[in-house]
């Protein structure tokens, strides 16, 4: 394999993996800042008020985006991985 195809390669499955995770990190975050800015307003120390929230909104965008997910893996796949290993 040439270094360039491999460099490619791995520059491409890089920004696929920063595409997939995006959606899920977004919520994490938007979901922790509310959560700590109704603590410090409120001030609510509890810690399951952190965890649950945000767990139940990463879970959620996952459901959503699996489509999305699952679509993207499985096109790098079969356009870049499979036909690599088979020498096309």
């Amino acid at each position: 394999m040439d270094e360039l195809v491999f460099y490619d390669t791995l520059r491409q499955a890089l920004w696929i993996a920063t595409m997939i995770s995006t959606p899920i990190l977004v919520i994490a975050l938007v979901a922790g800042v509310v959560v700590g800015l109704f603590q410090a307003l409120t001030s609510i120390q509890e810690m399951t008020l952190t965890f649950v929230p945000k767990l139940m909104a990463i879970l959620v965008v996952f459901w959503m985006s699996m489509g999305f997910m699952t679509e993207t893996l499985t096109s790098f796949f079969q356009h870049r991985i499979i036909p690599m290993i088979g020498g096309l």
